[in-house]
């Protein structure tokens, strides 16, 4: 606690304005919330009013590819509906967003980049709206959202929208046509060409993750998943979307109104994982059952500063704190959480024993109990709604997917829950973790800020 209290002494001293006749010795302190722990220097801005905040956050479904809800549904479609959704649900005028960013993987660039483009028409955006792609594999969703951050504080705009988008049924991962042959001495690079299923495999025999541990995750992954679909969790985020089921055999189109994950497999359990065979190494562990779901589905999260949702009378669902991206070895791609959540917790002043909730991508088992076990986690705080192995992994939307699940959950929970975090691993050897903050969550010094503004 002492440790705290200097900390807080000395930011106290900071706001202060200085003359002659004051004295930092002098000023009063107490325990308080702005600790956020006794071991944590937890990074309150002085500027309450300009911190960055997420006032709305909405995905879609996520489908299985090919067999699921999306497979008819055009990529456009399926992101169009979320923008709609941020603009119908909060009143913005779209004329106010300065740039709109989508996370977006497998389609080629130009591409898909005219997609999205098109899909904001669709959704109301007039063409002064500004919108582009990026592009950072697995944490491309979460990457946008680190973008948007990133431009709002420059000053770029005020208002920002951050979205992902993934149709796994319409685009595949391929590998390169050709190689250069300098591969053949470049040890890491080769390994950047590694299936994904391979370096899921490293790590299981790299840090002794065993085919029961992985097992058994999965099953947890699905019970959780199939109980907060039925509780009704995720109702809040999930923004059903009106769209076709073509028959493959009579070519009858079918409307329907897709509102539910479709993978979730309520009766998972380790006997009838156990009968599955390796899908990558004829003696490996990994499974079609211990590993994230191919997937369609979309999301997008609104930005802006407090000070505008504040204005407008928008409901702050969190705040976004701290981006960290990190890069690890290529052939053990999945270790990436584990690196890239200390150093989002550390650049918030925080410790990992601070945060209430965790949503880590479950890429695939293995890297997901590695994660876990490494950093020490409790696993009652980690993906309480089920993750990637029963909701899915549409590549590109997994990030605003996560930030939808997370931070409604933290809402849910209330003054329980200040912290949470979202992480993923990234092929070709990285990390993603971002720091969030319960959107009503405030310590005596933001009261003394919200108060002077």
């Amino acid at each position: 606690m002492e440790k705290a209290l200097n900390r807080q002494k000395v930011l106290l001293g900071h706001l202060q304005p200085s003359s002659p006749s004051s004295s930092h010795e002098q000023t009063p302190l107490s325990s308080s919330i702005c600790a956020a722990g006794d071991s944590a220097a937890y990074h309150r801005k002085p500027a309450f009013s300009d911190d960055v905040v997420i006032v709305a956050a909405y995905r879609t479904a996520i489908c299985k590819s090919k067999r699921g809800g999306f497979k008819d549904t055009r990529p456009e479609d399926l992101l169009t509906s979320v923008l709609k959704a941020v603009l119908e649900k909060t009143n913005v005028n779209p004329t106010e967003v300065g740039d709109i960013v989508v996370g977006t993987v497998l389609a080629p660039g130009s591409t898909r980049a005219m997609e999205c483009r098109m899909a904001a028409f669709y959704a109301g955006f007039p063409e002064t709206v500004p919108l582009r792609t990026v592009n950072r594999q697995c944490s491309s969703g979460l990457q946008a959202v680190a973008d948007v951050v990133s431009a709002i504080n420059t000053g770029f705009y005020d208002i920002g929208i951050a979205a992902g988008l993934e149709s796994m049924t319409l685009n595949n991962i391929n590998t390169l046509q050709s190689t250069n042959p300098k591969l053949e001495i470049f040890q890491q690079a080769r390994d950047c060409l590694l299936p994904m299923g391979i370096t899921s495999e490293n790590v299981a025999e790299r840090y002794g993750v065993t085919r029961l541990e992985q097992d058994q995750a999965a099953v947890e992954s699905h019970r959780k998943a199939a109980a907060a679909t039925a509780s009704g969790k995720f109702k809040d985020e999930i923004i059903p979307v009106a769209t076709k089921i073509v028959d493959p055999k009579t070519g009858q189109e079918k409307p329907v109104i897709i509102s539910v994950d479709d993978g979730v497999r309520p009766n998972t359990n380790i006997p009838d994982l156990a009968k599955l065979k390796p899908s990558f190494k004829k003696d490996g562990s990994t499974t079609a059952g211990n590993a994230s779901q191919v997937s369609d589905g979309a999301g997008a999260v609104l930005l802006m500063k407090r000070r505008l949702a504040m204005e407008k009378g928008l409901p702050i669902l969190g705040v976004f704190r701290t981006f960290a991206a990190v890069g690890v070895d290529p052939a053990v791609m999945g270790i990436g959480p584990a690196v890239a959540i200390p150093a989002a917790v550390k650049a918030a002043g925080l410790e990992l024993n601070d945060i209430d909730l965790f949503e880590i991508n479950e890429a695939f088992a293995s890297q997901f109990v590695y994660c876990r076990k490494k950093l020490g986690l409790d696993p009652e705080k980690i993906n309480v709604n089920g993750g990637a192995m029963a909701l899915g992994h549409p590549l590109g939307a997994t990030g605003a997917r996560c930030v939808a699940t997370l931070l409604h959950e933290m809402k849910r929970r209330g003054k329980d829950c200040r912290f949470g975090v979202i992480s993923m691993c990234i092929g070709s050897g990285m990390g993603a973790a971002a720091v969030f903050e319960r959107g009503d969550s405030v310590d005596e010094l933001s009261n003394a800020r919200k108060m002077e503004n």
